[in-house]
C-alpha cells in the first residue's frame, strides 16, 4: 500500500533530552537508485549492499523488473541485480507505478526514451502534480514521443526512439534529475551525447557510469560550464556497490543535534560528495560543531562519521551557489535557522516550489505555526531566528506535510526543540525516503 493510500499517521515529536550515542542512517537514496538502474543495464549480476529499502528506491527495482531486470534480495540484505545490457529493456506488461518518486520516474523516462518500447508512468497524488517537462523537453529532441495529462504531468505516455539520435543540451536550470535523464538516454543512443551544465550539480551519475564501463568525459569550458560527454551504447560491467550513507537523511540528526541542547552525538558512514554535501558547510558556518571523523572512500565516493555537539548558531545569509549541492536539505535548514541567533537569508530556491510540495511555502507556514518567524519570497524564505530560545510549538494545531516527507521530518526535529511539541498530520510518506527514521530517533534518546 503505498503512502497516499493507506490512512493518514498523524504524530507529536516533543523534547525528550539530548541526542546522544552513534546512528547509522540508510543507504544514499540517489546511489541507490542509480545502482539499480545501471546494474539492469549490465550484462552480468551486480551485487548492491547498503542499498536503501524505501518506497522509492522499491519503486525503481518494481520498474526495472517489469522491463526484464531480475532483481532479489538476499537474506544477508544484499540485493543481486541480472542485467539485460543496454538496449535490452522489454516492453513491460502493465503501467509503471513510481509511488511518490520523483527521481525514479524522471531518470526512467530517460532510459526508455532510447529504446522501441512503450511505457505508462503512474504515480501518487503528490507525484501526479510534479511537472515533467524539463525532462520532456530534451528527451523529445532525441527522438521520444510523449503524452502526459496536462501541464506535463503524470500519468503519462512515453514511446520511446525507434532510431536515437545524439543530442546536445545545454540546462536551463541546474537539475541533476535532468542531466541524468539525458545521460541514461544517451547510453542506447549512438553516437555522443553531450550535456552542458553552467551550475554543477551531484555527480553520482557520471561517478557510477565510469564505474559500469562507460564512456564518459568531464570537462570545464572557456565560461567554466561542466561538459559531459558520453559516447553511447556500451557493454556495461556488472559492479559489486557498497552504498554510503545518505547525507540527505544525515541532515536531520546532524541539525536535531546541533540545536537540542546538550546533544552529543556521532552519525556514522555518511557520504560526502562535494556535489551533496554543501548543508555541512553552511552549518559550520552558522557555528555548528561538526567533525568530520575516519575520512575514507568507499565505491568511488568520499565517507566521514560525523560528530555532532549542540551548538550555538548564528543567522547568515546563504550563498545561492550551494543550492545545487544541498537542494534538498533546505527545509530542515530552515529549522536551524529558526533557534539560530539573528536574521537567516535565502535565496535562488525557485527548484523548492516544484519538488513534492512547495517546499518554501509549506516551510514557512509550518515554521509559523510553531511559533517562528518567517517572511516568505519569490525565492526563499527569511527567518529570524530565536536565539537559541525554543520554539512555542504547535499546541492543538498540526502541521500539513502535503504528502512530503522532508516537511515531516522536519518538522519533527523543530518539535525536538520546542516548549510544547509539533504535531505532523501524516508521518507515512516518510517511508518513501527514510523508513528508519523514527526508530534512529528513538536510539538517540531525542523522542
Amino acid at each position: 500500500m503505498s503512502a497516499s493510500s493507506a490512512p493518514a499517521q498523524p504524530r507529536r515529536f516533543a523534547a525528550q533530552g539530548p541526542l546522544t550515542g552513534r546512528i547509522r542512517v540508510p543507504g544514499d537514496k540517489s546511489i541507490s537508485h542509480r545502482s539499480i538502474m545501471l546494474g539492469a543495464l549490465a550484462v552480468g549480476e551486480t551485487r548492491v549492499t547498503g542499498l536503501l529499502e524505501g518506497e522509492d528506491v522499491l519503486s525503481t527495482a518494481a520498474a526495472m523488473r517489469a522491463m526484464g531486470a531480475v532483481i532479489e534480495r538476499q537474506a544477508n540484505g544484499d540485493w543481486l541485480v541480472a542485467g539485460v545490457g543496454v538496449g535490452g529493456l522489454l516492453q513491460p506488461a502493465g503501467a509503471l507505478d513510481m509511488g511518490n518518486s520523483g527521481t525514479s520516474t524522471r531518470l526512467l523516462l530517460g532510459l526508455v526514451a532510447s529504446h522501441a518500447i512503450t511505457a505508462c508512468f503512474t504515480g501518487d497524488a503528490s507525484l501526479s502534480k510534479r511537472p515533467m517537462g524539463r525532462v520532456i523537453a530534451p528527451l523529445g529532441q532525441i527522438g521520444a514521443a510523449f503524452t502526459a495529462y496536462p501541464g506535463g504531468r503524470l500519468p503519462l505516455i512515453v514511446h520511446g526512439a525507434d532510431t536515437p539520435v545524439p543530442i546536445t543540451y545545454r540546462l536551463p536550470v541546474a537539475s541533476a534529475q535532468v542531466k541524468s535523464a539525458v545521460l541514461l538516454a544517451g547510453l542506447n543512443t549512438p553516437g555522443v551525447t553531450t550535456v552542458i551544465e553552467p551550475i554543477p550539480t551531484r555527480d553520482h551519475s557520471e561517478r557510477m557510469l565510469r564505474g559500469f564501463g562507460a564512456d564518459l568525459r568531464v570537462e570545464t569550458d572557456d565560461d567554466g560550464a561542466r561538459v559531459i560527454r558520453l559516447t553511447g551504447q556500451p557493454e556495461l560491467r556488472p559492479q559489486t556497490i557498497t552504498v554510503p550513507g545518505d547525507p540527505s537523511s544525515a541532515a536531520f540528526f546532524v541539525v536535531a543535534a546541533l540545536i537540542v541542547p546538550g546533544s552529543d552525538l556521532i552519525v556514522e558512514n555518511v557520504g560526502l560528495n562535494p556535489t551533496r554535501a554543501a548543508l555541512f558547510d553552511v552549518l559550520r558556518l552558522m557555528g555548528g560543531h561538526i567533525d568530520a571523523l575516519n575520512l575514507r572512500e568507499v565505491g568511488g565516493e568520499p565517507v566521514a562519521d560525523l560528530h555532532v555537539r549542540a551548538s550555538t548558531l548564528h543567522g547568515i545569509t546563504v550563498d545561492p551557489a550551494v543550492v545545487p549541492a544541498m537542494v534538498d536539505e533546505f527545509p530542515v535548514l530552515f529549522v536551524a535557522a529558526a533557534l539560530a541567533r539573528g536574521r537567516t537569508v535565502t535565496s535562488g530556491l525557485d527548484e523548492l516550489r516544484v519538488k513534492e510540495s512547495d517546499r518554501i511555502a509549506a516551510m514557512r507556514a509550518a515554521l509559523e505555526l510553531a511559533g517562528a518567524t518567517v517572511t516568505e519570497t519569490d525565492d526563499g524564505l527569511i527567518i529570524d531566528g530565536t536565539g537559541g530560545t525554543l520554539l512555542p510549538g504547535t499546541g492543538a494545531d498540526t502541521i500539513a506535510t502535503h504528502l512530503d516527507h522532508r516537511i515531516a521530518m522536519a518538522m519533527a526535529v523543530a518539535g525536538l526543540a520546542s516548549e510544547r511539541g509539533v504535531t505532523v498530520d501524516d508521518t507515512r510518506p516518510i517511508a518513501t525516503s527514510f523508513p528508519m527514521f523514527e526508530r534512529l530517533l528513538a536510539e538517540t534518546g531525542a523522542a
